[in-house]
C-alpha cells in the first residue's frame, strides 16, 4: 500500500471546464461536466431497443395490469351468471354470440397465459436458474413460444 504522505499529487487537468451557472462551490465544474457529459442526448422511445428478456418482463407487468382490470369484468360476469338461471343464459349467450364480449374473453385468457408463463420463469430467476445472460434469453424465448402456443390454443377455444 502506497504511503499518502509521499504520494505525488495527479497532474492538473489544463482544458477549461467552463462556467457552470448551479455550481456554487469550486471544484464543482469538474463534477457537473462529468456528470452532463454522461446523460443521454436524445430520450426518443421508438430508438430504444430493449433486449428480449426485458421486454418479456415489461410485458409482464403489463399482463399483470390487464389482469387486474380484467377482473372486474370476470366478476360481473361471474356474479350474474350465479344471480339467477336467466342471469347465466344472458352471460352464456354473450359468451356465445357476441364478438366483444369473444375478445374480452380471449384478451383476458391471453394475458392470463403469458401472465402464468413468465411468472414461472421469474420463480426460475428466483432460484437461481438459468440467470446467466444466455439463459435469459433462452428462458425470454421459451416463454415467448410457450406463450404463443397457449394464446393460440384459446383463441380456438374462444371462436
Amino acid at each position: 500500500m502506497p504511503d499518502l504522505a509521499t504520494a505525488e499529487p495527479l497532474p492538473a487537468t489544463t482544458a477549461p471546464l467552463g462556467p457552470c451557472p448551479n455550481c456554487r462551490r469550486a471544484g464543482q465544474e469538474s463534477v457537473y461536466k462529468a456528470v452532463n457529459s454522461k446523460r443521454p442526448v436524445n430520450l426518443d422511445l421508438s430508438t430504444i431497443h430493449f433486449p428480449l428478456p426485458a421486454l418479456t418482463s415489461i410485458t409482464h407487468r403489463i399482463t399483470g395490469v390487464i389482469l387486474f382490470v380484467g377482473l372486474i369484468f370476470a366478476f360481473w360476469a361471474l356474479g350474474k351468471s350465479l344471480s339467477s338461471p336467466a342471469g347465466f343464459d344472458a352471460v352464456s349467450n354473450a359468451l356465445a354470440n357476441n364478438i366483444l364480449a369473444k375478445f374480452i374473453a380471449w384478451g383476458l385468457l391471453s394475458a392470463l397465459a403469458f401472465h402464468f408463463v413468465a411468472g414461472i420463469k421469474h420463480l426460475l430467476m428466483d432460484a437461481d436458474i438459468g440467470v446467466t445472460l444466455e439463459g435469459g434469453v433462452q428462458k425470454a424465448q421459451i416463454t415467448v413460444v410457450v406463450s404463443a402456443v397457449l394464446i393460440i390454443l384459446a383463441g380456438v377455444w374462444v371462436w
